[in-house]
Order: structure tokens, then sequence, then C-alpha cells
């Protein structure tokens, strides 16, 4: 049949699925309807061995005639060597802007972890707000250059960590996204200028701990979190810290801690989200206990021992709290720091380098030995205890006469 305006408004929908009527003086020009009614052109075509098919538009948003002329063009391109459809393809592929390629890399990423996530976009977020819909082929090697000095003015540890994100969403698009030919559509990686111009900033790793004489003024200025107002979030903020300090634990693993994975009558706790992804339980001793006992005392309603009230459900970054404790004490300290402050406590007490590394959860590396070795929960309770003792005492939470005296503690 002839499609004309006349023979397109006579077509009915089919009982189920879709028709095509297809055109008599045009090859490949057609109507397809379906059973709910829509009608649409398309135009169908055999390019290099299969049959590829185009919708052109819907009928009454275009009509029979633009509809044919569209027919035309495509067949005429068909006939000249060109692939329409796969230019339009490599078109939009082309276009695709940060946040879907952000997006796309996650998805093929599926073994992140959720922790790993949230970090990824929160980067993406304060280094690249405003990229979000700029199109990765439009994202220079000069203007990388440029944002990455902007960021290092505030942090350059910050500024660093920003593009390795960056990198990795172009490297993944490097294979990910290619035109036709198969050739990538990103070959050239951005942030590789800041290595060709070695403008890396130099961060030295910190090793800062909190002092063995500084932990008295430390504690008191933790406290004063929960003396100092009434409030339930510095109260909790509170025992977060002591809980890492006393644990060695990763600032994630305190946050996501759930009252599901301790076990009272054990006296131990479970963390099966680390960051080896290795699951770890550990003893608590008789601090860390008493801490968690009074915590689930006034804790109601929340799976978390530490609840928050965002998204997650559980404390985030407690940057104000920690800002007070620093004013107030003195002592500047990141959560990281204390997690090294328990390291080189239990180092100082001689704990065995093997009870150590599984205390804090660390890989054996090429250790064939270690590998072997199965530390169960009862082996590393004393020296949980040991480092315990000493941060009380120090603190004076606990008399030296009532723990083992230590000479090699470092300071």
């Amino acid at each position: 049949m002839r499609l004309t305006k006349t023979a397109v408004d006579k077509i009915t929908p089919p009982d189920k699925g879709q028709a095509f009527y297809r055109d008599d003086t045009i090859k490949g020009f057609a109507l397809r309807i379906t059973a709910g009614g829509t009608k649409s052109f398309v135009v169908e075509k055999r390019i290099q061995g299969k049959v590829k098919r185009k919708t052109l538009g819907r009928y009454g948003e275009i009509t029979v005639e633009q509809g044919r002329k569209e027919a035309q063009k495509f067949l005429g391109q068909v006939a000249t060597g060109i692939d329409p459809i796969a230019k339009k393809r490599d078109s939009n592929a082309k276009n695709i802007t940060l946040a879907e390629a952000f997006e796309d890399y996650l998805k093929v990423r599926s073994g992140l972890k959720a922790s790993t996530i949230h970090d990824y976009r929160r980067v993406m977020k304060e280094g690249f707000g405003d990229w979000q819909d700029r199109p990765l082929r439009n994202i220079s090697k000069d203007a990388v250059a440029k944002r990455h000095a902007k960021l290092g003015e505030r942090s350059p540890s910050r500024a660093n960590n920003a593009m390795r994100v960056l990198r990795a969403v172009f490297n993944f698009a490097e294979g990910q996204y290619e035109d036709s030919q198969g050739r990538s559509l990103f070959p050239e990686n951005p942030v590789s200028r800041l290595s060709h111009t070695r403008a890396w900033y130099k961060v030295d790793r910190r090793h800062t701990v909190i002092k063995r004489s500084d932990l008295p003024t430390w504690y008191e200025a933790v406290n004063y979190l929960k003396t100092g107002t009434s409030e339930p979030q510095p109260h909790a903020v509170a025992d977060y810290l002591l809980l890492l300090l006393f644990t060695g634990m990763r600032r994630g693993e305190g946050m996501r801690l759930r009252w599901e994975h301790i076990d009272e009558a054990d006296r131990s706790f479970m963390l099966p989200d680390t960051k080896n992804r290795e699951p770890l339980k550990l003893p608590l001793s008789d601090f860390v206990y008493e801490l968690l006992m009074s915590r689930k005392a006034v804790v109601e309603g929340s799976p978390f021992v530490f609840p928050g009230e965002g998204e997650s459900g559980h404390l985030q970054e407690p940057r104000p709290q920690i800002k007070k404790v620093i004013e107030r004490s003195g002592i500047d300290f990141t959560l990281h720091d204390l997690r090294r402050t328990f390291v080189t406590v239990a180092d100082g007490l001689d704990i065995s380098y093997s009870a150590l590394k599984r205390l804090v959860n660390h890989k054996t590396g090429n250790d064939v030995t270690e590998g072997y070795i199965i530390s169960g929960v009862e082996r590393l309770r004393s020296p949980m205890q040991r480092v315990t003792d000493f941060l009380k005492v120090q603190m004076g939470i606990a008399k030296a006469s009532n723990v083992v005296s230590i000479s090699k503690a470092k300071r």
C-alpha cells in the first residue's frame, strides 16, 4: 500500500504486539502501530549484512510526507556508505557527560563497597560539582591542571584524591565508549597532564599520634562533650572517639557498628565489612564493654551503636565535635590518628607482630607462615586488654598499681 494520510488514519491497532504497514513506493519506509494505538514511521535497511531499523517519529508529531522525506534522507546516506544509526550512536557517546560516565563507572564496578562509593560521590560533588553536565570531550588537560591547582590551595591531599577519581573515570571511559569501528572515543586521559608536568602535590604521610603526655588532656576534652551539653549527638561522638582509640578500629567501621554484631555473652564484636573484605572478630576489653553497655541503655530504635540523622542511619564524619575537642585540648588530631595511637601503644607493649596485625586487621602480605596462623578471639583478648589497661592509666581512669608497668610505650 502507499502510505498516505487517509490510509494511515484508517489503520486500526492489532489485538496484541505491533504491526507494520510498508510503503509500496519507497522500499524500507513503513508505519508501525502498537496494540495501544501508537503510530510511528520507521525506515529499515540492510547495513553490513544486518537489517537495521530507525524510528523517524510519531504520526501526529510528524506528517506522512515528513516521514517519507526522513526515510529518503536515511536511505540516501546508506547508499553513500554511511551508517546513520552508528553515526548517531557515536555522536551520543561523544557527548556523554562526566556525571553519566561516573554513574556507568559505578555500575561496572559492582564490587565497590558502599563506603567507597560514598567517598567517590563526595569527591565528585566537592571537586567537580560544576562539571557534572560537561561532556567528557570538553574536559581538557588545561582545565584539569587549573582545577587541580585550585583545589590544592585548600588541601593538596584532597586535590590529589579528586584527580585520582577523575583519572579512574577517564580510564574507564577509554575502554567503555567506542565508535562503530571499535575505536575508543576517549583515547587520551587529560589527568595525565599532572604526571607529565610533575604537578601532583607531594603529600607526606601523616605519622601523628596522641602523645602519652597528651592523653589526659585529650580525654578530659572528649569527656567535656558529655558534661558540657545534654544533646545526644556530642555524647555519641565522645563514645565513638573513645571506641576508636581503645580498639584501633577504622573510622568507617566504628560508624557502621551494629548492635547485632556485639556478642555480650562472649564479650566480643564482629566487623563483617572491613577494608580488606575479611570479617574480623575481636574481644571487648573491660572499658569498651562498659562503654557499649552504657550506650545500649540510652540508644533506642536504631540498629547502629552510633545512630545518625542522615540517609545512612549511622553517624557521619563528626567534624564539629572533633573541632571542639581540638579547641578545648589544644591537641590537633584526626580520626586515623586514634588508630595510629592504638597501634603505637600496642607496639610499645611488645605485643607480638602477628597479634597486632590481627587486632587491626592488616593483611599478612607475602608471609606464607602467617597465613597459616589462625588467631581466635581468646588469643587476642589479653593483648587487647593490655592496650586498654595502659590507656586507662595514662588517662587517669585506673591506677598504675593495677596494671603491668610498661617501659617501652611510645611517647
